[in-house]
Order: C-alpha cells, then sequence, then structure tokens
C-alpha cells in the first residue's frame, strides 16, 4: 500500500523550519502530528525518513517574505507506506530545485521485484 499526497501536516519538529513559532499554527497542530503518529503506529513508514534523516528539506513553502529563497519552509507531502511495502523502496526524495508552484515535486522510487 502506498497512500500519497499533500497532507498539509509536517510530522515532526525536523520536518519545518520553525517548529517552536508553530505549534499554534494549523499544519503543526498537536492534534494533527498525532494523525500521523497513528498512521506509523499502525506500520505505515515515512518513505522519505528511510533515506534521509537531515533537517532543511522541505516541500512546500509560503510565497511570502522571500521563505523559499531562505529555505524556511515545511515537508507537508509524504509517501506512506505499509511496513511490508517498505523494503520495495529504493529511494524516495524532495526535488526542492524543481519551481513550478509552492510546492516541489517529492518522488518515490520502487524496485520491480515485487
Amino acid at each position: 500500500v502506498v497512500v500519497t499526497g499533500d497532507w498539509n501536516t509536517a510530522h515532526k519538529p525536523i520536518d519545518l523550519a520553525n517548529p517552536k513559532a508553530n505549534e499554534n499554527y494549523s499544519g503543526f497542530l498537536p492534534v494533527e502530528r498525532a494523525q500521523l503518529d497513528e498512521y506509523v503506529e499502525h506500520g505505515y513508514v515515512d518513505s522519505f525518513r528511510l533515506f534521509h534523516d537531515e533537517p532543511n528539506r522541505y516541500s512546500w513553502w509560503t510565497y511570502r517574505h522571500g521563505a523559499r529563497e531562505r529555505n524556511i519552509g515545511w515537508r507537508i507531502d509524504y509517501f506512506f507506506t505499509n511496513q511490508e511495502f517498505a523494503n520495495q523502496i529504493t529511494n524516495a526524495d524532495i526535488h526542492e530545485n524543481v519551481m513550478g508552484s509552492d510546492h516541489c515535486p517529492v518522488s518515490l522510487e520502487l524496485s520491480n521485484n515485487f
């Protein structure tokens, strides 16, 4: 199972530039993050974090205040897979240099051995 999309929620503090400043704003509210925790508790895997544990990797930036240029963003676009399928993932990434909107593309690469 692969579940993907713009979740409009940054899951962990590493997933946005200013977590403390955004704790009381939609997109980083405890109730929203708890919903993503529930997916993980039920065996779903954040595919990007299988390959990347570094900070400052975001998939969305506001159009205001030059946020993208300063990399003040949020990672709110995800590919979650069920645990059993995670071994078929060969890579997951964010393509922050691809312009086009306030989001950038995210990708998931799968093995052809399933």
